[in-house]
């Protein structure tokens, strides 16, 4: 039982810690002493450890010899690297989605797609407020599209790159909102799947995924 509790208490830190920097909240570059990861979440050192060096295998925190962990660096080469990488290995679950198609994956799609476009991208109609709602809905549709390539390890690496893609889109969403954030794009991309045009689909993500990186990096040289 000790065990077990050990356990959901590191889950617990681990997503909490995760999240916090999805959003932002803990900023690019961070230094996370242990103590001040144990203060701000009030677990003990081991679950913190636990928690860090799992988002450290992740890619989300650097462990940096005799210096401890930080958050992850971001920066516009690191950007276009994983923006590459992500077209690379998104197009070809879809792809392979697409070959593989079945009833339930056209339909997992297509819901995936219809709770996203009913969710709202901000808490607030006139200025960005984050919503998890949202967020949690767009990962969804994202990975909906991919769910029937045939591979736990490519779907895998993609979450991983989902995750890293997110925290530039999130420092990058208060600058466009609300200039992108209908369902258009989204809709194009589940059309096209769900038709079975494997050529404009995967074309309409990757175009999906470059227009967001275009925005981001156009506010980082803003900044």
């Amino acid at each position: 039982m000790n065990e077990q509790v050990a356990r959901t208490i590191a889950s617990t830190a681990y997503d909490r810690i995760r999240d916090d920097i999805l959003a932002g909240a803990l900023s690019p570059g961070l230094k996370l002493r242990i103590e001040f990861v144990c203060e701000r979440y009030g677990v003990g050192a081991s679950p913190v450890r636990e928690a860090l060096n799992r988002l450290s295998s992740e890619g989300l925190v650097e462990r940096r010899d005799q210096r401890g962990f930080y958050v992850a660096p971001v920066s516009l080469d690191r950007l276009e690297e994983l923006v590459k990488t992500r077209c690379w290995l998104e197009t070809l679950a879809l792809g392979e989605s697409m070959r593989n198609r079945t009833e339930a994956w056209e339909e997992g799609v297509v819901l995936a797609f219809h709770r996203l476009s009913r969710t709202p991208r901000s808490l607030d109609a006139t200025t960005y407020s984050f919503n998890p709602a949202w967020e949690e809905r767009h990962r969804e549709f994202h990975q909906a599209l991919i769910a029937n390539c045939g591979s736990s390890w490519l779907i895998g690496y993609c979450r991983d790159m989902r995750d890293q893609a997110d925290r530039y889109r999130r420092l990058a969403a208060a600058q466009v909102y609300p200039a992108r954030q209908g369902p258009d794009e989204h809709r194009e991309i589940m059309e096209a799947a769900v038709a079975g045009d494997i050529p404009a689909a995967t074309a309409l993500l990757e175009a999906h995924y470059r227009r967001t990186a275009t925005i981001v990096e156009g506010t980082f040289r803003t900044a």
